[in-house]
């Protein structure tokens, strides 16, 4: 399975209509959202890749290659911290599942071995599904999260992820990509850079923008 198919979309979608009203309640508060960009926080951990799936060592790798390769990205919207935008970052384990599940095996590789294969795609397409992980224009934390059931947000990169929100004494999130051949991906940390006008919540899985085989 490839995404040789993706293509990059250089113009940036507004959020879907559907979710108009939940992102203007973020806003609702006596004190301005700051503007500390999504790259600041991702950047400021400087372990590299190792053993913790948890935190976001390949992604910040992801990015910093495509706009090492392409300085004039749309990507490079994720160091705008005055631009409001709302983030799906997937996890070390997430991309280390999609290198496996793109190699047809069950043993993950190590964090460098997933981000080269990753790499390997090609920087368009790297940039493709990064895009994918971004919705611009609306600050979308978990209280206006929860309250989204059903909506479909437009990406950055053009297509659209559906918010599923069930559970019910213990409410969680599920984001329904392109790719009904995979599970989808679920929200495992919530408010990464919270109280800014760039918001991230953490996935399990790297949401794929086309359906593979």
């Amino acid at each position: 399975m490839r995404f040789t198919r993706v293509t990059a979309v250089a113009t940036a979608a507004l959020v879907a209509s559907a979710l108009a009203g939940a992102p203007a309640a973020a806003h609702t508060r006596t004190k301005p959202l700051g503007t500390t960009s999504l790259a600041a926080v991702l950047t400021a951990d400087k372990s590299g890749f190792d053993r913790r799936g948890g935190d976001y060592d390949i992604l910040t790798a992801a990015v910093q290659a495509v706009l090492t390769a392409k300085p004039a990205s749309p990507v490079k919207v994720l160091a705008d911290g005055t631009t409001a935008l709302t983030a799906f970052i997937p996890n070390d384990r997430a991309f280390q599942l999609l290198v496996a599940d793109l190699e047809d095996t069950r043993r993950l590789p190590s964090e460098k071995a997933a981000f080269t294969a990753v790499a390997g795609l090609g920087i368009d397409t790297v940039e493709a599904v990064l895009l994918y992980h971004v919705v611009p224009g609306s600050t979308i934390d978990r209280k206006a999260a929860l309250k989204a059931d059903g909506a479909k947000l437009t990406t950055a990169g053009g297509g659209a992820v559906t918010v599923d929100v069930h559970g019910r004494y213990w409410k969680r999130i599920t984001l329904v990509d392109a790719d009904r051949s995979d599970r989808d991906a679920r929200v495992v940390r919530f408010d990464v850079n919270k109280d800014n006008r760039q918001i991230a919540h953490g996935v399990d899985r790297v949401l794929r923008p086309i359906d593979l085989p």
